[in-house]
């Protein structure tokens, strides 16, 4: 029974030196000005309207952890470091507030609207993910649909992290995706 013991403190000790602790993270959406013009005033009518109707993010990117490459060819899923709701969400959302920020005489929803004037959007994200050099790669394509005619881009980002961290690559990811959206905002106009 004595020589149990300490096989047994081991496997207590070694329980607890381990960190379950798991944080969970939210894009924030950066404020910053309009890319050009001004907000709408109460009285302008909506001229178009634009239907966020998709973010789609590539199958390593919709699970709930943050994704680092570490390497050429490999990629982890952190188990600890977490998206505080799904991705795909996070990114429609952010980008929907950045294009009606952008897009002054637009109505810009996540919502179908009849109309003959919706032009609609949706955005297939590939990378979204830090790097083992320090940088974040962000990178898909997007379509829209303006009267019967389609429109499509591809987008790649490479930031460079200016520290080290989980806060920091959500923070540069934040970023980065603040700047494809103002990207897509001045296309779209």
């Amino acid at each position: 029974m004595m020589k149990w013991i300490p096989v047994v403190l081991a496997v207590f000790l070694t329980a607890c030196s381990s960190s379950d602790q798991k944080t969970y993270y939210q894009l924030p959406v950066l404020n910053s000005a309009p890319a050009t013009g001004s907000a709408m005033s109460s009285g302008m009518t909506t001229q178009r309207h634009l239907w966020v109707e998709r973010v789609s993010v590539a199958d390593y990117l919709s699970g709930n952890g943050l994704v680092y490459q570490t390497n050429d060819v490999q990629y982890t899923l952190t188990q600890n470091n977490l998206w505080a709701s799904p991705l795909d969400q996070q990114l429609q959302q952010s980008l929907v507030t950045y294009l009606r920020r952008d897009l002054p005489g637009y109505l810009v929803s996540t919502q179908a609207v009849s109309s003959d004037d919706q032009d609609v959007l949706n955005v297939n994200v590939t990378a979204f993910h830090g790097r083992y050099d320090g940088r974040v790669v962000i990178s898909g394509s997007w379509t829209l649909s303006r009267s019967g005619q389609m429109i499509q881009r591809d987008f790649t980002l490479n930031l460079k992290q200016n520290e080290d961290g989980y806060d920091a690559l959500v923070k540069t990811l934040a970023a980065g995706w603040q700047q494809e959206a103002g990207q897509i905002a001045s296309q779209i106009r």
